[in-house]
């Protein structure tokens, strides 16, 4: 986060804008609209802002910027044609702690001036950080046509009734249940079509019936796919809005995290190989537990809670005890890592058929069924295999497997650092041990790993801190 995002009372305190210009226009028209008193200071203005001018809807000073001009502002806009003007105005503005915007030259500015969807009283602003304002029109314009003007008409009854909800609900878990419902319920439907005496009548209703605590909450068992947060589906994106709490682990990238409410608590459970933050049986007493005492709980898992996710366990446990669940399946990390390094998991060249299996099992140990694995024109993935690569070679060399068959190792799939190895079966394991990948990674074996260089076309960071390509197969 590049600039903190803060919204600021300007209502009848003084603004500053020097210049009188186009672009000072523009500013004004913001501040004004803000309910701002603006001071203008410019030799000459804009014939409309000559009008408000003379009809007292701004102050004019008609001559160029002096210090004094700063004095009483809350903030300052340099807006003149003349740079030097601008960034003396900004180092006085400094001094004296005015936050100041100067037009053009974002490197002297205390605060920017975002792009602004106004549904008053609800307000979105978007910001680039400077780097492009004309992408943060782009944004504007295509959230202008998914907010409905009805939601600043949501929000005025919503503060009209935010009194009496408080008084009805002690416990803010309460109400902000009791919002959710109201928010994609009948009382708001009624608002968006403009019947607001029908919401009214029908917010008394759910008042009234409405009983504080006491309720059963759930738990929404989300796959968050591999590490891209585009990849989240619209449904796991918006049950981490609504949950109270939170539970994750290590698998689950930070990006995907900071999608989930923000004021929900979040809870680490994150396992890996013989060091585990929360046991199993643990995590699954806790989800029930938070359940019973009436939160909405998120156990967002990494890749798809079904597949090698534990996820059968811990609604196992939610069912035994009647507690109620939700899945949300997820794109495992097979098919993602696969897809984002160009391996396709089946080819009718090379593979009919692809099987996914667990590089250590629960007792810790890589017994599997390594004669199944050996079958020719088959794809296999291994999960959470890095540790037990060595006896993965081995039982596959003995399994008869061709030393020569390609294998990928690939770290931090579908992520900017996503890190892919490429070699073959039987010199894998010196190509990590000059460069040891990092957990997680998977682990792909099949002659579809061929297809890497013709097809590969996400590109990867080749800098020390996003990771860097290693070579490819031999002659490839």
């Amino acid at each position: 986060m590049e600039f903190f995002p803060l919204f600021l009372d300007i209502k009848d305190k003084l603004c500053l804008v020097a210049g009188g210009g186009e672009t000072a226009m523009s500013k004004i028209a913001v501040l004004r609209r803000a309910g701002a008193a603006v001071r203008v200071v410019s030799p000459r203005l804009e014939a409309f802002l000559e009008s408000q001018a003379a009809d007292g809807a701004i102050t004019h000073i008609r001559r160029s910027f002096e210090a004094t001009d700063l004095t009483g502002a809350i903030l300052a806009i340099a807006a003149t044609n003349d740079p030097a003007v601008n960034r003396r105005i900004a180092e006085l503005a400094g001094e004296q702690g005015i936050p100041v915007n100067v037009v053009d030259q974002p490197e002297t500015c205390s605060f920017i001036m975002p792009s602004i969807i106004d549904r008053s009283p609800v307000l979105v602003a978007i910001s680039t950080s400077t780097a492009s304002p004309v992408l943060a029109r782009l944004l504007r314009a295509r959230l202008e046509s998914v907010i409905p003007a009805g939601y600043g008409r949501v929000a005025t009854l919503c503060r009209r009734y935010r009194e009496a909800v408080k008084a009805r609900f002690a416990e803010r878990r309460d109400r902000r249940r009791f919002w959710d419902r109201i928010l994609q319920g009948a009382v708001a439907e009624r608002v968006f079509s403009g019947r607001m005496a029908e919401a009214d009548a029908a917010m008394e209703r759910e008042l009234a019936a409405a009983e504080p605590g006491g309720e059963m909450g759930e738990v929404y068992l989300v796959g968050a796919g591999p590490g891209d947060p585009d990849l989240l589906t619209f449904r796991a994106l918006r049950l981490m809005q609504q949950a109270d709490v939170v539970v994750y682990d290590r698998l689950v990238a930070k990006s995907i995290l900071d999608l989930a409410r923000r004021d929900a608590k979040r809870v680490f459970v994150g396992k890996e190989r013989n060091n585990h933050a929360m046991r199993q049986e643990e995590i699954n007493r806790l989800l029930a537990d938070l359940a019973r005492a009436g939160h909405q709980v998120v156990r967002l898992k990494g890749g798809d809670p079904f597949i090698f996710g534990r996820g059968g366990e811990e609604i196992d446990t939610l069912a035994a005890q009647r507690i109620p669940f939700q899945i949300v399946p997820g794109i495992t990390a097979a098919s993602g890592c696969a897809t984002y390094t160009g391996i396709p998991l089946t080819h009718r060249d090379y593979a009919q058929s692809v099987t996914f299996v667990t590089g250590h099992l629960k007792d810790g140990t890589v017994d599997l069924n390594w004669p199944q694995l050996a079958q020719p024109n088959q794809t296999v993935v291994f999960y959470m295999g890095l540790e037990g690569l060595p006896i993965i070679v081995e039982q596959l060399t003995a399994a008869g497997v061709s030393p020569d068959i390609p294998i990928a190792l690939v770290q931090q799939g579908t992520t900017p650092k996503q890190r892919v190895y490429t070699g073959t079966l039987s010199g894998i394991l010196a190509d990590v041990e000059r460069d040891p990948p990092e957990p997680p990674t998977l682990i792909i074996v099949g002659e579809v790993v061929r297809l890497r260089e013709k097809l590969s076309w996400f590109s990867e960071r080749r800098d020390s801190d996003q990771g860097a390509t290693t070579p490819r197969l031999p002659g490839s």
